[in-house]
């Protein structure tokens, strides 16, 4: 059948557009055709409607295989004006929407009759009429064209004259038409016949359906094709037994023929089961084998040391002594845990001690083997041994040693030690069974002390520093002197000075004023010098501080002078008073007290925040929050990235009498308005009045030269969601619920100190090096502005919102309160415990407002 010829009614567009699918679309079963009537299997008289009765003529005729059938004629050509029609009986639809009409009929050649040019036609139409029951009389329905409907004028590919009557040459014609839809219970056919000289041989009236198939591992019932011809009629299909649907659901398309097209969606057999017989069945994996998933793959034979009990398994079990390891693909075969390690070799030197051995003689069949030393001390005695202590240092680690060798060292002087070296592999854990090792005891010499393990200033001037320290943990023996190593922090560790101490405390003297100076010491005692103690810090006072110290002492030093003379002249005032009452009196009572000690509690108060902008001259809140910092004092090294306002640099910071420290600097681009500028620094405003571990630091300001910039702590891990993205499952669930704590923290502090963040999400929230989560971003707190270029934000009420992490009634009312910033913080869970996946995922923001809207009513974000 010719497609185009189908579309040539449509219009072009459509037309096109559905060849294009057409096209497109691969046919994968011929339909079903399920006969309603057909007239050649008649063994009686059709008894068909005839009107009028001159017209049609009900015969006995012959097909093309020259069997009998009945057949309705007609040859009237001769008179003209002819309206012959004859009519089927009811015929039931049975569910069926659109109906198929296949007429064979032969007409004879008008050119072949003389005399007949005006009145002889060589065509006939087709009509229907629907009804719920057999209700059709002689009279109705009416013999015309209304009620009843065209379906089309059948013309003849092929028509025969008076020679091929002669010859008794059949030339039959074959036409298909369809109609639809039709929904009554029934509909009656009728062909009209206006002077053409033809024979309706045979009558075939039927619909199609998609027949039941087997397609994808999916079955699909027989499905009635649709009304219309381009119709697409949607079957949901049902897995084979001990199948599943993967990706979308599976379903099928009959189109208006009866025909499938190809599936949407499929079925793969379960874990333990294997597709067979092209897809059409999903068969148990046989003794021996197994599948792991589900998927296409087929059953695959259990890995060495492995079997299985049944059939349909998923896995295979190892045999006894043999295990499999979590990580360990399921094919790998079972594996064993190693023999114990061979040939140790130790070597003693004073308290330290170096071990080196061979590998296993069996590994278990892996390669994953690694070794763990077990430290025990036997005293000096034959009492039992016990685990030794965490002083004791194992170089490279302890546990988990890829090397055979390892350096030990900080062990007790004169003293037995056992240490077990096992093997152990990834199955290791698996074993009812300990890790086999081997044993070797050794024993300690005479060793110097340990290093002092942490050192204390105790005071300090401009030129000297006292300093304490504590014994070091393993002495072994008495210890002579201490030995103190110091030099200044600039200066080579060549230019060092050493001063000897015969306790744990000693003064440093000559030092430079406001000078970092780095010290050492160690212990001594007959065995010689222990190692040195890791370098502390401490910084001499500056000439300032001096001075500054000795004035807040000033007011106690003349204060206690006061106090003494006026102990001194009332002790002189009492003798005299008590000389005076007589001398008789040997003692006096002295019952005044010289002191007196008041205690109690005093609340503190509870510090607001203030809002920078209830300020009349916005730059006296930034005096009053925010520390000014000399220009000079800062030093930018490089640009990190850029803020609303301008660029985000790193850089150093070194304040006068204070150590140099990385800092983030935030500046103000050039051009700035005065209203920039303000709102600029509102945010250091509003930083300078937090002061919380979980709240980002503000370090200070600089106001007083070019570019402004407001200078915070360096969080070195960047912002929570990049950084969660970059780690990606690097992280166990504790430390994820350590972050949110610490962002809940801040949090708390905010909303006790009256403050709404209103824009709390992951990418406002800093990570420090040790995972410390610190919330920042104070400058859009309170401004929104309008940024198109940020989809995050959308426009609501005059202002920019983040509608993702905002609460429906700060979208809805622009009320926003703590509560609305409480969640905001769920929003913040959800992308912590996701590692950084885009809330509402892609949806866009009209989507994600629908979906967390209360009303779940669709209302456009442009008219909230």
């Amino acid at each position: 059948m010719n497609i185009l010829g189908l579309y040539s009614q449509m219009p072009k567009f459509t037309a096109i557009m559905d060849i294009i699918r057409l096209l497109w679309i691969i046919r994968t079963v011929w339909a079903v055709e399920d006969v309603l009537m057909d007239s050649t299997t008649a063994t009686a008289e059709l008894g068909w409607m005839i009107y009028p009765s001159v017209g049609w003529e009900e015969v006995s005729g012959y097909d093309e295989n020259m069997s009998t059938i009945r057949t309705y004629q007609v040859c009237n050509v001769f008179n003209g004006n002819q309206n012959n029609w004859v009519r089927t009986k009811y015929i039931q639809r049975r569910g069926a929407q659109r109906i198929h009409v296949e007429m064979k009929f032969s007409v004879r050649d008008c050119s072949s009759i003389p005399n007949v040019t005006g009145s002889c036609k060589e065509t006939f139409n087709l009509y229907y009429f629907e009804a719920d029951k057999d209700e059709a009389t002689k009279v109705y329905p009416p013999w015309m064209e209304n009620p009843w409907i065209k379906v089309d004028t059948i013309a003849a590919d092929e028509s025969f004259s008076q020679v091929d009557l002669g010859g008794r040459v059949m030339k039959i014609n074959t036409e298909i038409r369809s109609f639809g839809p039709v929904s009554r219970r029934g509909f009656y056919l009728a062909f009209q016949d206006y002077g053409a000289c033809m024979s309706l041989i045979a009558v075939k009236v039927f619909f199609r359906k998609c027949p039941r198939v087997i397609r994808n591992g999916a079955i699909f019932e027989e499905t009635l094709s649709g009304a219309e011809s381009t119709s697409l009629v949607s079957a949901r299909g049902s897995c084979v037994p001990n199948g599943e649907e993967v990706d979308v659901p599976i379903k099928l398309y009959c189109n208006g023929d009866g025909e499938w097209l190809v599936p949407i969606g499929r079925c793969v057999c379960k874990a333990g089961y294997e597709s067979v017989d092209n897809e059409t069945m999903c068969r148990a994996c046989p003794s021996g084998s197994f599948k792991a998933s589900q998927g296409d793959q087929q059953c695959l034979q259990c890995p060495i040391n492995s079997r299985t009990t049944n059939e349909g398994a998923t896995n295979c079990v190892c045999r006894s002594g043999y295990y499999h390891a979590d990580s360990d693909p399921l094919q790998m075969p079972c594996t064993t845990v190693p023999s114990a390690p061979q040939r140790v070799i130790s070597s003693v030197n004073e308290t330290s001690l170096r071990l080196e051995w061979d590998p296993p003689k069996d590994s278990g069949g892996r390669e994953d083997v690694v070794y763990n030393i077990i430290c025990k001390s036997c005293g000096s005695g034959r009492g039992a041994c016990t685990r030794c202590g965490d002083n004791v240092q194992f170089v490279p680690r302890q546990l988990g040693l890829t090397d055979p060798r390892v350096h030990i060292s900080d062990l007790l002087a004169h003293t037995q030690y056992t240490f077990e070296i096992q093997a152990v592999n990834g199955v290791s854990d698996q074993s009812p069974f300990s890790p086999q090792f081997t044993a070797v005891n050794i024993t300690t010499n005479q060793a110097a002390p340990s290093a002092v393990s942490i050192m204390h200033q105790v005071s300090r001037t401009v030129d000297s520093i006292t300093l304490s320290w504590s014994q070091p943990d393993q002495p072994n023996g008495v210890i002579l002197d201490y030995e103190l190593q110091y030099y200044e922090k600039n200066m080579a560790e060549s230019n060092s000075s050493l001063l000897r101490s015969q306790t744990n405390t000693a003064v440093i003297w000559g030092l430079k004023p406001g000078t970092i100076y780095v010290f050492q010491v160690r212990a001594r005692t007959v065995a010689g010098f222990g190692r040195l103690s890791g370098k502390m810090y401490f910084q001499t006072m500056t000439e300032e501080e001096y001075s500054s110290s000795l004035q807040e002492k000033l007011p106690l030093i003349i204060g206690s002078a006061v106090a003494g003379v006026v102990f001194l002249i009332a002790v002189v005032v009492l003798i005299i008073v008590c000389n005076r009452r007589g001398s008789d009196r040997t003692e006096s009572e002295y019952t005044d007290k010289l002191q007196h000690y008041t205690s109690g509690h005093m609340s503190p108060g509870m510090k607001i925040y203030i809002d920078p902008f209830t300020y009349e001259d916005p730059n006296e809140a930034v005096r009053e929050f925010a520390k000014e910092i000399e220009v000079t004092c800062v030093k930018i090294e490089q640009v990190i990235g850029a803020g609303e306002f301008g660029e985000v640099c790193s850089g150093n910071l070194r304040l006068p009498g204070k150590r140099e420290i990385l800092v983030a600097i935030k500046t103000l681009k050039s051009g700035y308005t005065e209203k920039q500028r303000r709102d600029f620094l509102s945010e250091a405003s509003i930083m300078g009045q937090f002061d919380h571990p979980n709240i980002i630091h503000l370090e200070g300001v600089v106001t007083k030269s070019t570019p402004v910039m407001i200078i915070t702590e360096f969080m070195e891990n960047g912002s929570l969601d990049s950084f969660l993205r970059q780690n990606d499952g690097q992280f166990t669930v504790i430390q994820l619920v350590g972050m949110l704590r610490g962002i809940a923290a801040g949090m708390k502090y905010l909303c006790d100190m009256n403050y709404v963040h209103r824009d709390l999400a992951a990418r406002n929230i800093l990570v420090n090096s040790n995972l410390v989560c610190k919330v920042s971003d104070f400058g859009l707190s309170r401004f929104l502005e309008d940024d198109t270029s940020d989809p995050t934000y959308t426009s609501a009420l005059g202002g920019k919102i983040p509608i993702r992490w905002t609460a429906p009634e700060a979208i809805q009312y622009r009320k926003f309160t703590s509560s609305s910033d409480v969640w905001s913080y769920g929003i913040v869970m959800w992308e912590v415990m996701s590692y950084g996946e885009r809330p509402y995922w892609d949806m866009s923001n009209q989507d994600s407002w629908i979906r967390m809207s209360p009303s779940g009513r669709t209302v456009s974000l442009n008219t909230i």
